[in-house]
């Protein structure tokens, strides 16, 4: 299920490490971290373009991007482009999409060069996640600091939609207004945002969103068709990342703050399963091996990657890396074309 541009590419994981201002290398065999180059100042996410011809790691502080070669995993030259916390792109592959978090606004760029095309402003703040609807047509997306999802149509011209987060009560979980006595630490919360919606991806039957919320603690389940919230599912202390298993049976949830993840039935979401990283961790971002025997993700607040088994959840290898790890990208990965974020693909 590889495109003839994702087979050529090497078999590595890409780690972005935000308090270190590098990407580091390792290669999946052997656990070895084997290259690191610098970027610029906090990259966030490590990228694969909609052809899948380039890596694009995002440094929004820095306000550059810097290419990867994926067939040699060599880095390559740096673009100026402002505030480029997230990458996504549009389905036909025309645009990129870059979420200008600080900014609030969505920039339309060229794919190939990242010149700005137009910008869509957006009644939020920080925007930085999200994922498309099964026919294509929006994207849902997140914005983590001010408790709200925006639906916006395909091309990025205007907000459909805004779904507020804020004062929903979450029966088992974190409550509205503890949610708002726990905001303290969080100081980029909007006063008054009681949710801090994270990732962002639609379930495999297409029928609703999953939106991890690192404030409430959980996920929220979004219809797809209606656009309005099902329900809210406790899954542990900063729910963070969202990643489908490769048979699309299973969803995997980062908790960041619990240090586990959480294993969720895809069609019923039931909890199944709580894999907890032994000795404590802080797993955020990352994906699932090509073959899906492993889930890589980030542990941002320990300087390190765990790899765990997806039939067991044990780990299989805690990998010591820079500062600040985040948006770590396990590539190459099965699909036609690249969505964005950490291997987002169709």
């Amino acid at each position: 299920m590889f495109s003839a541009t994702a087979r050529a590419a090497k078999s590595l994981v890409y780690v972005p490490n935000t308090l270190a201002n590098t990407v580091q290398v390792i290669d999946p065999r052997t656990f070895t971290v084997i290259a690191a180059f610098p970027v610029g100042r906090e990259p966030q996410h490590v990228v694969p373009s909609w052809d899948m011809k380039t890596l694009w790691v995002n440094s929004d502080v820095g306000d550059s991007m810097r290419l990867i070669d994926p067939r040699t995993g060599k880095p390559g030259a740096f673009v100026q482009v402002q505030d480029p916390y997230n990458l996504y792109f549009t389905p036909n592959g025309a645009h990129a999409l870059v979420m200008a978090e600080r900014l609030r606004r969505i920039d339309v760029v060229n794919p190939q060069t990242m010149a700005l095309q137009r910008s869509l402003p957006v009644p939020c703040h920080g925007v930085n996640h999200a994922d498309f609807s099964a026919d294509l047509s929006f994207f849902l997306a997140s914005c983590e600091f001010s408790g709200k999802l925006l639906v916006i149509d395909r091309e990025a011209t205007k907000v459909v939609k805004v779904i507020n987060l804020n004062g929903i009560a979450t029966p088992g979980a974190t409550s509205a207004a503890e949610a708002l006595r726990m905001g303290g630490p969080r100081s980029n919360v909007e006063p008054g945002a009681s949710s801090m919606p994270q990732d962002v991806r639609l379930t495999p039957d297409a029928t609703r969103f999953l939106v991890a919320d690192m404030l409430r603690n959980g996920i929220w389940v979004i219809n797809a068709k209606h656009l309005s919230v099902e329900r809210f599912i406790h899954t542990g202390i900063g729910a963070h990342g969202i990643y489908p298993d490769r048979g699309g049976r299973r969803m995997f949830v980062s908790n960041r703050d619990a240090g586990s993840v959480s294993v969720l039935d895809a069609s019923s979401l039931a909890i199944t399963a709580t894999w907890t990283i032994p000795g404590g961790g802080s797993p955020d971002m990352g994906g699932v091996t090509a073959d899906g025997s492993q889930l890589w993700l980030s542990g941002r607040y320990n300087s390190e990657v765990y790899v765990l088994n997806t039939t067991t959840g044990a780990l299989i290898r805690r990998i010591k890396v820079d500062a600040g790890p985040h948006g770590l990208l396990v590539w190459p990965q099965p699909g036609s074309f690249s969505l964005g974020h950490t291997g987002n693909t169709r």
